[in-house]
């Protein structure tokens, strides 16, 4: 992969990290990241009433559930992932919560999230720096969303170093999407974008 626009020669491309395995899948839902990461904190402003939600790699549902609860019984969550493990986790869950009406597991490929329906809101919590092609990967985030539609990147500080973060942001805004905020999450870099 090339560097993006903005990214200096040398400095490290986005993408193409390990990617965490469901047998390691535990500790994604525990109460204390919960207390590091609250959904709900995080999700404010990027989930309502009614929407149509994407969770790119959702995992066992941490994020997924407190999306289900916003949306309410009239909207609609779409969690994304690439291991079918993970979503055999997250139906559970979901299930034992009484959500799973308002959830739609959709397994993607490695390389394409495959065709999803038209989505309000999206978020991508500490994944992007797996995908193997960011650019495709930010492209298709961009082509789910509806005009005005919200996207809420956010990467692990420890993983991704700032100047890969800055490419990120390029990659996205050249994908049509408009940075308009940068909201506080615990050990992480943010961006909010809208699509135009």
């Amino acid at each position: 992969m090339t560097p993006g626009a903005g990214q200096a020669a040398g400095s490290p491309a986005p993408g193409g990290g390990d990617v965490c395995s469901a047998e390691h899948a535990g500790w994604l839902s525990t109460p204390l990241r919960r207390l590091l990461h609250d959904p709900r904190r995080i999700l404010k402003g990027l989930v309502a009433a009614g929407d149509t939600a994407i969770d790119f790699g959702c995992g066992p549902g941490f994020f997924t559930l407190p999306m289900a609860e916003m949306v309410g019984p009239d909207g609609r969550v779409v969690a994304v992932d690439l291991q079918a493990a993970m979503l055999d986790r997250l139906r559970l869950r979901a299930e034992r919560a009484g959500l799973e009406s308002r959830i739609t597991l959709h397994c993607c490929a490695p390389d394409s999230v495959g065709e999803l329906p038209a989505a309000d809101a999206a978020l991508a919590f500490y994944m992007v720096h797996e995908v193997p092609d960011v650019a495709r990967f930010l492209g298709e985030v961009a082509g789910a969303l509806k005009p005005g539609g919200r996207f809420l990147l956010v990467e692990p500080r420890g993983h991704v170093s700032a100047a890969s973060f800055a490419a990120t942001i390029d990659m996205a805004t050249a994908a049509g999407l408009r940075p308009v905020a940068a909201p506080r999450v615990r050990l992480s870099r943010t961006t909010l974008f809208e699509r135009g």
